[in-house]
């Protein structure tokens, strides 16, 4: 049975992580501003922490809500971004600072501070897996625009390298995964080979990446997957 943390868990890819993650006996915590899913049919205990990252203190609330228990997976899928990104309404020169701030507190900041308020109950885990969720525009040579949301997801996979040589010794693996457009307007329920058909794949099904994460989490303490790169395989602007 595995007690997982995850961060983001209330609409999209966390909702969809929230669902397909757990297995029967697992517990759970859901950290979120918007209440996500609690009940499901499926044996597992999930409990809701309403916690703001944009706020002072919000890695401590989580630790302390957590109550000294074991983790043995936490996944940072926390995101934001700019008001008109990935469009053409998208202008650096009119966001504002707080704007900046935020994205950046949220995407990257709060995700380190959450690592090191949580490291207590990782080290009890014998397995213990951290997962940040990045994007391909914090890779190299994407043409993304976004300025604060891409410096937020090339500061995370850093943030990652750096984390994974920290807590070698402690036996805690870090992956860093950094997908492409992710379908997150379809429901969770729809077969991922339909979603993949209507967007001609240029979107991914979020099946395929709760897949990826499951996988990830059944891996022996002996393997680390350092970073995967998913985009979309008809997405050309990758």
């Amino acid at each position: 049975m595995k007690n997982i943390l995850l961060i983001g868990a209330s609409r999209g890819l966390g909702h969809a992580f929230n669902l397909g993650l757990p297995e029967q006996g697992d517990s759970i915590w859901l950290v979120s501003r918007g209440q996500p899913q609690l009940e499901a049919a499926d044996g597992v205990t999930r409990r809701w922490l309403k916690i703001d990252l944009a706020e002072s203190g919000a890695a401590q609330k989580i630790a302390a809500a957590l109550n000294g228990q074991r983790l043995d997976a936490l996944i940072y899928n926390a995101g934001i971004w700019e008001a008109n990104a990935f469009g053409a309404g998208y202008d650096f020169e009119r966001v504002s600072q707080a704007e900046n701030e935020r994205i950046l507190t949220v995407n990257l900041t709060a995700a380190i501070h959450c690592v090191q308020a949580l490291l207590p109950n990782l080290r009890q885990s014998a397995n213990g897996k951290i997962i940040l969720v990045g994007s391909i525009s914090g890779l190299e040579n994407t043409s993304a625009r976004e300025v604060a949301y891409n410096a937020s997801k090339f500061g995370l996979r850093g943030a990652a390298h750096a984390l994974r040589e920290n807590l070698r010794a402690d036996g805690i693996g870090v992956t860093v995964i950094n997908p492409g457009t992710i379908a997150t307007q379809e429901d969770y329920t729809v077969n991922a080979e339909t979603v993949a058909q209507k967007y001609s794949g240029s979107e991914i099904p979020m099946q395929d990446l709760v897949a990826l994460v499951k996988c990830i989490l059944s891996l022996s303490p002996a393997t680390v997957v350092k970073e995967i790169d998913v985009p979309a395989l008809g997405d050309r602007w990758v």
